[in-house]
């Protein structure tokens, strides 16, 4: 079983050759793409409960990320969502009420879901925080946090509008209460030497998106970079640039294949890609390494899956990977 734990950690054990552990990677590279187990363990039942809205392709990206890790490690996957928090928590509930062997959620309104992460964790219940909450994750009583620290995030992209040289910029947050955004946008007014605006809209509406992001760019023609916090409303904003003539930048969280697509044609600056294949990967499989061998990453602190800055001189490298539905 040693062998399999060094081909899932993608690293060889000490006194193993390198052919010998480029052979077990092999194999479970194998079982998986055939749709078949990579170890022997007990079929344990992992719950995913997420906070996002329905069409959301960067939680698709999660999803699949989980998915396979899910088909190697041989655990059932479960999968769930809601972008209003009690809804979620409900959700949650029934994970715990299923008697789930580990449970992956997000924290994007921390409030709403402590109480049931914390019975989640008193009833034996390994937890795992992806993608929103690091600063809830450990007070919560979960393993680990992985995503990235939204607030780093933030702080690089005001760096990266300083060096581009804009001067005005705009933060689009689509989900008011999400504290990961408004994370986002603080992190970028404290290193951004120029004037930040927030404005909030409705992302559950894209034509209201559109609008909103429009009447702004009307309304003051200084705006030089509009900066989104997901990936689907790069694409309003682009076209709210458009229609209010602007010559505002229009740069973006999160990476899928559209994202790509525009960065490569200059219709994008820039995106900040937090890796969200990653997220949902490592968290299923670090639950399995906990359930079978007691192991736990990050030392108390969360494992980080982002930012890195994405330019077009990145995107063509990335678009397989977009296209095929996993960056």
């Amino acid at each position: 079983m040693g062998v399999v734990l060094a081909a899932v950690l993608g690293v060889s054990l000490v006194g193993c050759s390198s052919t010998g552990g480029k052979r077990a990677e092999e194999r479970a590279a194998q079982a998986a793409a055939e749709g078949r187990a990579a170890v022997d363990t007990p079929r344990w039942t992992f719950a995913m409960v997420t906070h996002s809205g329905d069409g959301d392709t960067f939680w698709d990206i999660v999803q699949r990320g989980a998915e396979q890790a899910a088909v190697k490690d041989n655990i059932k996957f479960l999968y769930s969502h809601n972008d209003e928090a009690q809804q979620q928590a409900q959700l949650v509930q029934a994970a715990i009420d299923q008697k789930v062997d580990g449970l992956i959620v997000t924290l994007a309104k921390p409030d709403a879901m402590k109480d049931v992460v914390t019975k989640a964790v008193k009833a034996g219940i390994p937890v795992i925080t992806v993608n929103s909450g690091s600063a809830e994750s450990k007070r919560f009583g979960a393993l680990t946090h992985i995503g990235q620290d939204e607030s780093i995030a933030g702080e690089a992209v005001g760096e990266e509008l300083n060096a581009r040289g804009r001067k005005k910029a705009l933060c689009i947050l689509h989900e008011q209460g999400n504290v990961g955004h408004e994370q986002r946008c603080a992190g970028t007014k404290k290193t951004f030497d120029g004037q930040l605006q927030n404005l909030y809209v409705e992302g559950t509406n894209m034509p209201d998106v559109q609008a909103s992001i429009e009447a702004k760019l009307q309304a003051d023609k200084d705006i030089d970079a509009v900066v989104t916090l997901g990936a689907p409303f790069a694409d309003a904003a682009v076209k709210a640039k458009k229609t209010a003539g602007s010559k505002a930048e229009i740069d973006t969280f999160d990476l899928n294949a559209k994202v790509a697509t525009a960065l490569t044609d200059k219709t994008l600056g820039f995106a900040v890609d937090q890796q969200p294949y990653l997220q949902g990967y490592e968290a299923v499989d670090l639950l399995w390494l906990y359930r079978y061998n007691g192991n736990v990453l990050g030392g108390g602190r969360p494992v980080l899956t982002g930012p890195q800055i994405i330019t077009a001189k990145d995107a063509a490298e990335l678009a397989q990977y977009t296209k095929r539905g996993t960056r």
